[in-house]
This record gives structure tokens, sequence and C-alpha cells, in this order.
């Protein structure tokens, strides 16, 4: 594929120059420490090439949501000595009060973080000031946070457009998985579209109707359509007021030739815990008293059929309440054949969103996918056709 953003293969010398890096450290942190260190991890292949380089790399972030006004408790000194041990070399930090001293300072091949950018009011408004006060510090800027690219802040797309600007490797290599997806995929093309509620994903399937050749739909969102379509889904999660909206959505499936595939046999619960009484049944013989909780055998076998039939697939959400036994069996198996086709080269698969991630991993599947974004806004506003304000900002 031909690339038409500027990568760290373009960017040239930078021996002795300074690097402003856009990376995602936002980590969960509790009682003193990062309780799980992905973002971090994503974040060494850029930070040391351009270490390596010789390059004066400074880091910028954001930590939390601090509205402009600076907290201890958001500041990114707590990420310092975390950071370090992720990239096996020393971190300084670097706060806003003597930020311009303090770089010039400055070795080649120095690693800093700045301080968090959301400590600037202006920082989530792009003000024209703020970026000013970011691009005074850097020769080059660099985005590697794709996580954070659907948002025009003043360190996402006002440094792109103020300074030299080029993807990072995280970048890089999520806009190339992106592309293969959606972009310029080999058809033919599915997508899994899961979830607890139509709402929340409707522009999402507006989109992918004209997109992909097959719809699968699960999650609570799947008894929408059901309903839809006449059937009495009983007690389940319903959005019944938003029937006609998914009968719009059938139709203009129909019209783009994409197949919608929901569940025709599922498993029902009386109540939602772990491990209750359970049946399997034909989506027309659900009681009034039961809940759907999971896509049923026959379905899932049907839709891993699907697959071996397609090219490429774009998954986001899970099939069922996958977070309790025993109604997980549905995702942890259609990701097991999907990840077994990728692994047998005959499909693409790149999945994102927090829950996809966390069922991906829950079906110990995560890392056979073709890429798995850990990004969840930004994501979900690229399956919705939205152009990101931080990726345009680095198109050529």
């Amino acid at each position: 594929m031909a690339k038409s953003f500027r990568t760290l293969d373009d960017i040239g010398d930078v021996h002795g120059k300074r690097v402003l890096v856009r990376e995602d450290l936002n980590v969960p942190f509790s009682d003193g420490a990062v309780t799980d260190d992905t973002r971090l991890r994503a974040t060494v292949p850029t930070i040391t090439e351009l270490s390596d380089k010789g390059a004066i790399v400074l880091v910028l972030a954001h930590f939390g949501r601090p509205k402009g006004v600076p907290s201890p408790d958001l500041s990114l000194a707590q990420i310092t000595k975390p950071y370090e041990a992720v990239l096996g070399r020393p971190v300084r930090y670097i706060d806003w009060e003597g930020d311009t001293a303090n770089v010039a300072m400055l070795q080649p091949g120095d690693i800093a973080v700045l301080e968090n950018t959301r400590f600037f009011g202006g920082e989530e408004k792009n003000d024209p000031a703020v970026v000013e006060r970011f691009a005074a510090l850097g020769d080059l800027y660099v985005n590697d946070a794709f996580s954070a690219a659907h948002r025009a802040h003043a360190s996402t797309e006002g440094l792109a457009r103020r300074l030299p600007a080029f993807a990072g490797r995280a970048m890089e290599a999520e806009l190339v998985a992106l592309q293969k997806a959606l972009g310029e995929p080999e058809h033919p093309v599915a997508a899994v579209v899961g979830g607890a509620k139509v709402s929340t994903k409707l522009d999402v399937l507006k989109h992918l109707v004209t997109k992909v050749d097959h719809l699968i739909i699960g999650g609570g969102m799947a008894n929408t359509f059901l309903a839809a379509r006449g059937v009495n889904v009983g007690k389940s999660l319903c959005e019944h007021d938003l029937t006609g909206t998914a009968d719009e959505i059938l139709d203009a499936a129909d019209r783009a030739n994409c197949t919608v595939h929901l569940p025709y046999d599922v498993v029902v619960a009386k109540e939602f815990k772990a491990n209750p009484p359970t049946r399997t049944v034909n989506v027309h013989e659900v009681a009034a008293d039961e809940m759907i909780l999971d896509v049923g055998p026959a379905a899932v076998e049907s839709l891993g059929d699907v697959l071996k039939n397609c090219r490429t697939l774009v998954w986001n959400g899970p099939l069922g309440a996958f977070e309790t036994s025993p109604f997980d069996k549905a995702t942890v198996a259609l990701a097991k054949t999907a990840a077994a086709l990728t692994i047998g080269g005959t499909l693409v698969s790149v999945a994102g969103g927090g829950d996809t991630v966390a069922a991906l991993n829950h079906a110990g599947v995560a890392d056979d996918f073709t890429f798995v974004s850990t990004a969840g806004g930004a994501f979900l506003e690229w399956m919705e056709g939205r152009e990101l304000p931080g990726v345009s900002a680095l198109l050529q």
C-alpha cells in the first residue's frame, strides 16, 4: 500500500534535533503504581529509535482530565520511573515552569517527559498560543498516539500543522492496519459489531453496511434488530424505540448487497448472574421471563463458515455478556476461528475497542489477530468513517 503520510523513514537526520513526540501515557494508575503498562510498551519502538539516532526526545502526553488546572495527582512526574523501567533507559521529567531552560540542557539521545499537556486550558481547545508554547521547544513533531488522534488538540493537530510532522511507529502500524481493513480491503469483508446498545453504534452500523459484505451483529444490540423483525425477545436488553432505525439499517444493507447476520439460536436465562440455569433455544422460542445473553452454538458455527469465505475481518464488541460465565462461549469460539484463519494466512483480522481487547485477551487470541488496536474512541470514529484530525494533519 502506498503510504499517504510521512513516517520516521522520511524524517532524515535527527541527531541533535529536538523532536516532540505525542504519546499516550494515560495509563491506569493506583496506589503509586502503573497497573497496566500496555500503552507505555507501545511507545518503545518510536522513542528508542529516535534516541538511538541522537535525537533529543521530548514526550508530550496527557494524564487524566485536569481541565487546565495543574494537580499533583495528575502529574506525569509519577509516570517517569515506571516509564524508565519499560524503556530500559533514563527518562527525565520537565515541568512547564522551567521547560525552556531544562530542555536546553538536554543532550543528543536524552529522553524527557514534559508535564501533562492538559495542565494548559488551551490544550483541548487547540489554542494557537499553546501550540506556539509547545512548538518553541522542538524542531520536529512526531505523533505516535492514534488513541488521541480523533481530538483536534494543540498537541495532536495544532503541532502537526506548525512543525514538520511524521507518524511514529505505533501510529504507522495502526494506520496501515486500518487501511487494510476498510480503506483498501481484500473482499469479501466481514465486520463483527457487538455491545449492549444500538444507540452507541448507530453511525458505525450505517457506515459499515456500505463497506462490508457481511455484517455480524451480536450483543444486546442484536436484540433490537431481532425485535425489529418481529421476534419476541422477552425481557432481554432491547431498545424498542430504535426498531425503526434498525429496519432502516437492514434496508440500507439490502441496497448495498451487505448480508446482515443475526443469531437464530441463543442462550437464555431468567436472571443475569454467573452460571445460572440456561437454555439454548431458537430465537422464536424465548419465553417472556427470559433474557438473551449469548449467541447459540449453531449460529456461531455458521458465522465461522462465513469467516472462512472472507478475506478481511473488522471486529468491535463481544457477541454476548462475555464477562459473565457461561455467556462468553460464542465470543471465544468465533474469536478462535478468526485467529486460526489469520494464522493460516487466509484472513486479515483487525480488532479494536476496550471491550473487544478484553474479550480477545480472555479468549487467548489477541496476539494471533493481524492487528489489535487499544484505541477506544478513535477506533470507533474510524469505523464510523469520520475524519480524525490528528491523522489528517499527518497526510502529505
